[in-house]
């Protein structure tokens, strides 16, 4: 039985897009509530090199979003949690781990060998980071974010809008409440999560129309969907 055939069955997607699929690399900065969902509809749907930054370990607090992570890997580092769920799910992937901070002295490095980058981390500095480093070195990104009951979401593709674009600087701390402080419901961060492993995918197959020049937001609450259009500030 052909692990992908409901892949090829998609029109415009066929075996030349498979093939695509499987000769790809993304890298994903974060396997929290975001990079658990990203993480396994990547492996499912058969990105041939995964890439996952992340220097933390599982708590027992994480459970209740990050879907990737189980009671007995509590303790473990999230890394080798998500590999070994991940070739659990589809053994002809490729899972390489980085069980490192993404940071300005090694962001260059990093990102360098990916074919696509999705950002699934929760700090400001580090997603600005990944905006910049993306920017200067032509990489198409992903951009999502979740608090309490509500969730965003962006693609970027070099001479389109950045996230910089349309949130020109970061918020100084202690001016934006966290997660910590409002909480996060784990099926919000699931739809992000969800979208930003489709923009991936419909980028390296080439089919449909990407989050471009645009973010989307939902708001969980009423389970509406709101887009922010902000035209590239490029001169190119």
């Amino acid at each position: 039985m052909d692990r992908y055939k409901r892949n090829k069955l998609i029109e415009g997607f066929g075996e030349e897009g498979q093939e695509k699929l499987c000769r790809s690399k993304v890298l994903v900065i974060g396997a929290g509530g975001l990079g658990s969902q990203v993480l396994l509809y990547l492996a499912a749907a058969g990105v041939g090199t995964i890439g996952i930054i992340d220097s933390d370990c599982v708590e027992v607090s994480n459970l209740q979003r990050q879907i990737l992570h189980y009671t007995a890997d509590i303790g473990l580092r999230k890394i080798e949690s998500a590999a070994a769920k991940l070739k659990a799910l589809n053994p002809e992937i490729k899972v390489i781990t980085y069980p490192i901070r993404f940071e300005a002295s090694n962001s260059g490095e990093l990102i360098q060998p990916y074919d696509f980058i999705i950002d699934c981390c929760d700090n400001f500095a580090t997603k600005y980071l990944i905006n910049d480093c993306c920017v200067a070195g032509q990489k198409p990104f992903s951009h999502g974010a979740v608090l309490a009951l509500r969730g965003e979401v962006m693609t970027y593709t070099p001479g389109n809008t950045s996230y910089r674009d349309i949130f020109e600087d970061a918020p100084e701390d202690g001016t934006v409440a966290t997660s910590a402080q409002l909480g996060i419901l784990g099926s919000i961060a699931g739809i992000i999560g969800s979208i930003q492993a489709t923009e991936a995918i419909k980028y390296i197959v080439g089919i449909g129309d990407l989050i471009l020049n645009r973010i989307l937001i939902l708001d969980g609450r009423t389970m509406n969907f709101i887009t922010f259009n902000k035209t590239t500030r490029r001169d190119d």
